[in-house]
């Protein structure tokens, strides 16, 4: 799904990642982890084309990331759901609408999509909150509708950027199982997060690779975690 080989990114000297080599097999789950400031927020942006490497390759699903045009570069997001770690929303709509957006976004909305939204809100644990809105939720409320935005197209990647990084650990530990769920469901998932104890968590439930990135440079991380 993604196949990174020798990447680099940044200017200058000293640049943010260096010599990064990185392959997502379809149905495989991965943490990425390390200090803040690492850069794991510039290799997530990477993995879906918001940023193109300055060396090295990337590869989206088979597609040279850099001769991607805008309209490539659209249908291939599609495949992939990301998780923002602010997450943001049109407050004037309600959650149902918010998580919907993508669906409008590409056209699809209305076309049978109404139970899906239904089904795939209660998922999330928001049924009884489809009809708020944004300033409304809590902090898990919120990420947990952001959750379900980034999967309502159905995607085969996902992508979270610090998905815990402002709930409790109640509530970390439901938006791991929601993302451990949906690997078994047969999705790529790709978590960077600096939460030491979710991680450990984790390997309980779901086969992980753990990753650490630091220096600019990926690596696999100790059997400590």
């Amino acid at each position: 799904m993604i196949d990174m080989q020798d990447v680099a990114y940044g200017y200058g000297a000293e640049p943010i990642l260096s010599d990064l080599t990185l392959r997502l097999a379809p149905g495989s789950f991965h943490f990425l982890t390390g200090p803040s400031g690492a850069g794991k927020t510039t290799l997530l942006k990477l993995c879906y084309a918001e940023l193109v490497p300055t060396g090295g390759h990337v590869s989206i699903f088979g597609e040279n990331a850099a001769a991607l045009d805008r309209d490539r570069i659209a249908l291939t997001r599609q495949r992939i759901g990301v998780v923002h770690q602010d997450c943001e929303f049109l407050d004037h709509l309600t959650v149902r609408e918010n998580i919907a957006l993508p669906l409008m976004v590409a056209g699809r909305h209305g076309l049978g999509q109404e139970a899906n939204l239904t089904e795939l809100i209660a998922w999330v644990g928001l049924g009884a909150r489809a009809e708020a809105r944004p300033p409304e939720l809590s902090g898990g409320e919120r990420q947990r509708a952001a959750l379900a935005r980034a999967i309502i197209m159905d995607p085969d990647l996902i992508l979270a950027d610090e998905p815990t990084g402002n709930v409790d650990w109640e509530m970390s530990l439901r938006l791991l199982q929601l993302l451990t769920e949906l690997n078994r469901m047969g999705k790529t998932v790709l978590i960077a997060t600096h939460d030491l104890a979710l991680i450990r968590a984790a390997k309980a439930q779901v086969q992980a690779r753990v990753l650490r990135l630091a220096g600019g440079r990926l690596s696999a991380a100790g059997a400590d975690l």
